[in-house]
């Protein structure tokens, strides 16, 4: 579902600072959403932007330049044109449009030509909506679709970009800028005109607390029944919940959708957006209480998300919430009493792809009455009573009993929290008329939301554990919990950011948090930010530990080296306006410690090499996974970017998170898919590798849950070397899914089992053929043509006929010849050093290493060297049978290779001394020749060297 340009312009208002040329939508028949390809001229929007991190696909992302109190969005409009997007929301007034005689900003402060108009009533807008929208939109008085400025400055001029805080000028020529007063607000309208386009039942949640876990089960126990859409994570603010409702799409039948606040006014915002027809109410308490005056002010505050609502769902046992939703129900003007609930629910109400026409429009059958509440507990008031509680080794049962009937529920948790959170899903799927026995099977798989606390290796032996996301007393007493668990590590610290809406009087916020830490036996408290700063006194007087402050993260940067973190587990827990995630990469930053050199130069030099055999329409594609097959990361990447080639391959999500975090801009495929790396591949534009069946379906499930709406994939086919890929029977039941998916294929291919061996060129002939038959099917099913490829290093040379669109350069691009033809002029690119730390001279019977394998005679003379198999010298090249290059020598080891240390025969070699540099593998001694040695291939040799060995780049 896509909107032009233009008709964004009719809903959000605003003046067109600049307008594409040609970007009018001539014809248009009023402000609606489009589903076709819109007339000729015109831009097609899918997909809003908030963050240039995220952009996946510029030519239909619409990017509203956000301004916030630490972040601008029109800084990054000029990065973002660049990147190939064309249509900009900013933020400023009527003054800065363009003067349409002189191509100048005008200086009049003209009023936006929509600010007092009437909602539309335009053809695709729900012909009996009355919940009219907090930001009223109108079309034009002509229903012609003519923009206010219909042509734009002269595109060779550079404008001043509106709201940018520095007043840069840049030239943007075709993009469509739009000048509102606040962007955000804008940002709502739409999403508010885009939820009027629809009417299923969508089911609305707030509360203090649990609002995301009801969410996430609630679409565990319901997505068998119904094509759902829901809220990404925890998007439930004036900015998440807009990008929430975007995801609504025709196919979907059911919406779920949380909101949450922190002060007045702020749900009036978010109501018009989501419009729940169904609502839950999980609770009321601390959290983010801030904003309000008390909690009842909070609560009533809250509830105003089910204004137009037809039933709320709540605990009627927690006093705070049954007297807030009373209090609320009979303040509105006949909203039905609460014991009438249960005659509503019998009346038929059953959401199912045809009952909600009428579903948060405000004309269902309790319009102008308010909600019937439909309450869940232990109360004899209850809708639906709790009769019974039992728990035993990890699970509870619930006993329900309702309209005369008892049920049983089993659910795997026993905590107090989760049981709450099931109890609003039991009485949500009762109202929505689940058969019982589907409840009660779907309940018992119900899986824990994942917790937000990661754990991981860290600097200097330490563990880090990394909970950067928010920052209150709930969460951070969960934490220490979690810190508490760790005991690989006596010494503990906790780095901790302000703590934000509490509700509470600060000086007293602070003693609990000391008094939290000395309970949970922290050592050290690194406080950041200054109201935790100005609280200093309060740990003094309740922490034990050591203490101390840094007003923000840079100051902490600034002194970390002061800090001396070792062997410790280090609690990071901020509130994300922090961004604490730098504090994170800091501590668990890997050192390096010996050398390998990398020449740049020869690897460019071989780039060029293969690149003389290509066809001039075959692109490239170079391999950099597994480190760079053992030589680096973003340094090999800047040179290929650079050199122009066309793909990266990298092994794993986490290669490529690397190299966009340190700039590769170009595309990313990555080979081995993991469920774990699925957000990484999102947030950083990796392009993932799709090989099975299961990975197909995880994969497009968690994508739609996400509500990322379209992902590029790279579909593999298994055609004989039986590692990974779809084979023939798999690719029939994947091609039967792939209409319905959000991947985008990118690329299909294969994998040679042994293209450099002539031997096996039948065997390589099968395959090809194979391989033609899947993407002949693949191009069918699909109707768009992609990228085909199945050439490796050695089937570059040896099997030219097989091409195709792209080739994949690995083991080449590092100057090893892996099917021996020395057609090219190949270098190897790297050279592993190091040094000799002691030199020991022997006499007869002394031995040498570990159970005394190596032995020494009179006059031996032994270099003890700084290389081991921790750093990848493998202990096959022990006794002899490996050897390494000093002063023009080759020089045996002797004894067994140890974890960091490896002896080598020096005897007889003239003028060698300690810290001499000595040759593991180069231009003197060919990795190929140590591969021999050991019995392997030159790829376990370059991959094998340690992340622990620093890398040196140089170019000759």
């Amino acid at each position: 579902m896509a909107y032009s340009i233009q008709q964004i312009h009719e809903i959000i208002g605003g003046e067109f600072f600049q307008q594409a040329r040609g970007g009018a939508n001539k014809g248009q028949e009023g402000v609606r959403a489009v589903n076709v390809a819109s007339p000729a001229g015109s831009t097609l929007i899918e997909n809003l932007l908030l963050d240039s991190r995220r952009l996946i696909f510029p030519s239909t992302s619409l990017f509203f330049a956000l301004k916030g109190p630490r972040r601008d969005g029109s800084r990054f409009v000029e990065e973002l044109y660049r990147r190939g997007v064309r249509n900009f929301v900013l933020q400023g007034s009527p003054a800065e449009a363009p003067d349409q005689s002189t191509g100048k900003p005008a200086r009049s402060a003209a009023t936006p030509a929509r600010s007092a108009a009437t909602p539309a009533r335009s053809a695709a807008t729900p012909a009996k909506s009355t919940g009219a929208s907090v930001h009223p939109v109108t079309a034009p008085a002509q229903s012609t679709g003519a923009s206010v400025h219909p042509v734009t400055a002269p595109a060779q001029s550079a404008a001043a970009i509106p709201g940018h805080p520095d007043g840069s000028h840049s030239s943007l020529p075709d993009a469509n800028i739009l000048i509102v007063p606040d962007t955000l607000a804008a940002l709502q309208r739409l999403a508010a005109f885009h939820r009027q386009q629809f009417t299923i039942p969508v089911i609305g949640i707030t509360g203090s607390n649990g609002k995301t876990t009801v969410k996430e089960w609630l679409n565990q126990l319901l997505e068998d029944s119904f094509h759902i859409v829901r809220s990404p994570k925890s998007y439930n603010s004036q900015i998440g919940v807009p990008l929430s409702v975007w995801q609504l799409q025709p196919a979907h039948q059911l919406a779920i959708f949380e909101a949450g606040i922190s002060r007045r006014g702020e749900m009036q915002r978010l109501q018009p957006i989501i419009r729940p027809s169904i609502g839950i109410f999980t609770n009321i308490g601390e959290a983010h209480s801030e904003g309000f005056d008390d909690i009842a002010q909070k609560a009533a505050e809250k509830l105003q998300l089910f204004n137009e609502a037809e039933t709320l769902i709540y605990n009627i046992d927690q006093p705070e919430t049954r007297k807030a939703v009373e209090a609320w129900s009979e303040a509105g003007s006949g909203r039905l009493a609460a014991q009438e609930a249960r005659g509503a629910w019998s009346a038929g109400h059953q959401a199912t792809p045809d009952s909600g026409q009428n579903a948060g429009t405000g004309v269902g059958p309790n319009a102008g009455t308010g909600p019937a509440l439909l309450s869940w507990g232990k109360s004899a008031d209850a809708s639906i009573k709790l009769i019974n509680t039992v728990k035993s080794e990890g699970w509870t049962t619930l006993t329900f009993s309702f309209e005369g009937n008892t049920f049983d529920f089993s659910i795997p948790f026993t905590d107090e929290a989760a049981l709450e959170n099931a109890g609003h899903c039991i009485a949500t799927l009762l109202y929505l008329k689940q058969p019982v026995e589907k409840i009660a099977a779907s309940l018992k798989l119900l899986s824990p939301i994942a917790m937000r606390l990661e754990l991981k290796a860290g600097i200097n032996h330490c563990s880090v554990i990394n909970d950067s996301y928010s920052a209150d007393l709930s969460s951070l007493s969960i934490a220490l919990d979690f810190l508490a668990q760790q005991q690989q590590h006596a010494r503990r610290t906790v780095i901790l950011s302000d703590i934000l809406q509490s509700g509470r009087e600060e000086q007293q916020l602070y003693v609990e948090v000391a008094m939290a830490l000395g309970q949970k036996k922290v050592d050290r408290l690194i406080g950041i930010g200054e109201r935790i700063s100005a609280n200093a006194e309060a740990f003094s007087r309740w922490f034990p530990g050591q203490a101390v402050f840094y007003p923000s993260v840079e100051a902490f940067q600034k002194d970390v080296h002061r800090l001396h973190f070792r062997d410790e587990t280090i609690l990071i827990k901020g509130a994300r306006v922090f961004e604490f995630e730098a504090i994170d990469r800091l501590l668990t930053e890997k050192i390096h410690q010996t050398i390998m050199e990398v020449n740049l130069g020869a690897m460019a030099s071989n780039l060029s090499q293969y690149r003389q055999v290509l066809q001039p329409a075959t692109r490239l594609m170079a391999m950099v996974k597994a480190y760079g097959y053992g030589t680096g990361s973003f340094e090999i990447a800047n040179l290929l970017q650079f050199h122009g080639v066309d793909y990266l391959g990298v092994a794993y999500a986490d290669e490529g998170v690397t190299l966009r975090k340190a700039g590769i801009s170009m595309p990313i495929m990555v080979m081995n898919t993991e469920n774990s790396s699925f957000d990484s591949l999102v947030e950083y534009n990796l392009e993932p590798v799709v090989y099975s069946l299961t990975l197909f379906k995880a994969l497009d499930k968690w994508l739609k849950r996400e509500g990322v709406p379209v992902l590029p994939v790279h579909i593999e086919l298994e055609t004989g070397m039986h590692r990974l890929g779809l084979t023939p029977e798999e690719l029939t039941e994947a091609l039967a899914l792939l209409p319905t998916s959000v991947f985008k294929v990118q690329s299909a291919f294969s994998h040679f089992a042994a293209s450099e061996d002539p031997g096996q060129d039948p065997f390589s002939q099968r395959q090809t053929e194979i391989y033609k038959q899947g993407i002949a099917r693949l191009e069918q099913t699909l109707g768009y043509s992609f990228i085909r490829h199945i050439a490796n290093s050695a089937g570059i040379i040896r099997h030219p006929e097989y091409q195709f669109d792209m080739v994949r350069l690995g083991i080449g691009l590092y100057g090893i010849d892996s099917a021996n033809t020395h057609r090219l002029d190949l270098q190897e690119v790297s050279t592993l050093k190091t040094t000799i730390a002691q030199i020991k001279h022997l006499t007869e019977g002394d031995t040498v290493g570990y159970n005394r394998r190596g032995l020494g005679h009179e006059g031996t003379v032994t270099a003890t060297v700084r290389i081991g198999y921790a750093d990848g010298y493998s202990r096959r090249l022990g006794n002899g049978v490996g050897k390494m290059w000093i002063n023009g020598h080759l020089a045996p080891t002797i004894g067994i290779v140890s974890m960091d240390m490896t002896m080598i025969d020096i005897t007889g070699i003239p003028d060698v001394h300690e810290n001499d540099e000595v040759i593991v593998f180069g231009k003197e001694l060919s990795v190929s020749k140590l591969a021999d040695w050991s019995g392997t291939i030159p790829y376990e040799i370059l991959t094998g060297v340690s992340p622990r060995v620093k890398r040196v780049y140089f170019e000759e």
